[in-house]
């Protein structure tokens, strides 16, 4: 064995860590100002903004400008499932008074609306597989928790490989079993990961609630992570409704992009699926809600009259000078890459905020709230000088939303994570199913200079 010639301490080796830390900025610099002579999509977008075109998919489609002589020329934004407008489906099942996300996990994975005969039998199917296997809980989640539930849903995912004994088989229907199995059992994972790091890491007591039978995915998921189980039918309809405009959002998000990218490389279904969780993990992709909240939250604090619109626009011209919030200028909630005009998930969510705000007593809230929206894309022009169209996100509102619903801050993009399970788990699918997809492979241009191997004894 080695003896150790450098290291006599812990400091010592935290000392060349640190050095290591300037040696590679020196080695490792690539001027994004210059794309020697390459032709880069940065990012896997056009000079436009709009994204590189890497394949076909029939799962979703996102709408929020059209082309006219070159240019994007904006229009309200629309967002379609298998064909159909998300809203026109929403309106289907509201207005008989149902759940909806089980039938829009069905749409999305099937590429048809079920029957009532198939329905029934796809939401017994999911009740089926809802329960975690025996000791997955005690021995995968309890056994090392995280302080990010996050991180737990990835590991979880990848451990429940370990609890299937077709987990490499590649057939249709082992495959279907494997999704639906994942849709049904995320939100057991998330409420007990959370029950694991409010007990280890926030010093609360520990609760677990076991899937209850007859329960759509929403009451389940508000059941297992509340420790009285309560809940109410608006309650759960309005996370519902979440649930199904968080679904899916084409296959260019970097989520889905990430477990297509995954899947092409026909790994098994778990490790896809997995990755996926990791890139919403990201707070540059699902934690924007989080932010938009936290957002929200600093102008409450700051406005003395939420009804005033000049202090509401005087805060937010703070918010973009960086002299409040959390420094980065940036007005979360307002503006996507894709919607122009307005995003239909935050026009549908504002709308069905209203009876719960009013249920609860928070429509002061949901208007300061609607005051943002409708001020900000002028503070910011104002301020800016940028005459870039902005329209609320969901995130401005699906955040405003969990708050009535009592789900803490920590479980925001966990629940995204939940809802985006069917996306993600569709677009594995459709990936490893379409006939001729390749091996997703882009290129990256070389540009490190060529150097002779210099030996060990002559380098300085």
């Amino acid at each position: 064995m080695q003896d150790n010639l450098y290291f006599h301490s812990k400091e010592d080796a935290q000392a060349f860590l640190t050095e290591l830390t300037h040696i590679y900025p020196d080695n490792n610099k690539i001027s994004r100002s210059q794309d020697h002579g390459a032709d880069i999509k940065w990012g896997l977008r056009n000079a436009d903004g709009t994204g590189v075109m890497a394949g076909l998919t029939q799962i979703g489609n996102v709408r929020g400008y059209y082309m006219e002589d070159g240019e994007k020329v904006p229009m309200p934004g629309k967002l379609y499932y298998r064909g159909i407008n998300v809203e026109d489906l929403i309106h289907g099942f509201v207005s008989e008074k149902r759940f909806g996300f089980e039938e829009t996990a069905f749409l999305l994975l099937m590429g048809r609306l079920p029957n009532r005969e198939e329905l029934g039998k796809f939401t017994e199917l999911l009740g089926e597989m809802r329960p975690l296997p025996p000791m997955f809980t005690e021995d995968m989640i309890l056994k090392a928790p995280s302080s990010n539930v996050m991180n737990k849903i990835a590991r979880s995912v990848l451990a429940l490989y370990s609890y299937d004994d077709k987990a490499e088989v590649m057939t249709l229907e082992n495959e279907l079993r494997q999704a639906i199995s994942l849709i049904a059992r995320t939100p057991m994972i998330v409420a007990h990961a959370y029950a694991a790091k409010r007990c280890y890491f926030d010093g609360d007591s520990l609760y677990l609630h076991r899937a209850q039978d007859g329960m759509s995915l929403a009451e389940n998921f508000l059941y297992a992570v509340r420790k009285d189980n309560k809940l109410t039918d608006s309650e759960a309809k309005l996370l519902d409704l979440c649930l199904v405009l968080h679904a899916e959002h084409g296959g260019g998000n970097n989520s889905a992009f990430t477990c297509r990218v995954i899947s092409s490389s026909h790994t098994d279904f778990y490790s896809s699926i997995a990755a996926a969780v990791g890139s919403l993990k990201g707070p540059r992709h699902g934690g924007a809600n989080i932010r938009a909240k936290q957002m929200l939250d600093v102008v409450a604090e700051n406005v003395g009259d939420w009804k005033d619109d000049e202090e509401v626009q005087s805060v937010l011209s703070r918010i973009i000078h960086k002299e409040l919030g959390d420094g980065s200028g940036l007005i979360y909630g307002m503006g996507h890459a894709i919607y122009t005009m307005s995003d239909p998930r935050s026009v549908i969510l504002r709308k069905f905020a209203r009876n719960l705000a009013e249920e609860k007593g928070m429509t002061d809230q949901l208007e300061l709230v609607e005051s943002v929206e409708r001020l900000a894309p002028g503070v910011f022009a104002r301020e800016t000088g940028h005459d870039k169209m902005l329209c609320a996100n969901v995130d401005l509102y699906s955040g405003f939303v969990y708050q009535m619903l009592d789900i803490p801050e920590e479980l925001y993009t966990p629940l995204f994570a939940t809802a985006r399970m069917v996306g993600w788990c569709a677009h594995r699918l459709e990936e490893v199913y379409t006939p001729g997809n390749k091996i997703i492979r882009p290129a990256y241009k070389a540009v490190a200079p060529k150097r002779p191997f210099v030996p060990l004894a002559q380098r300085d």
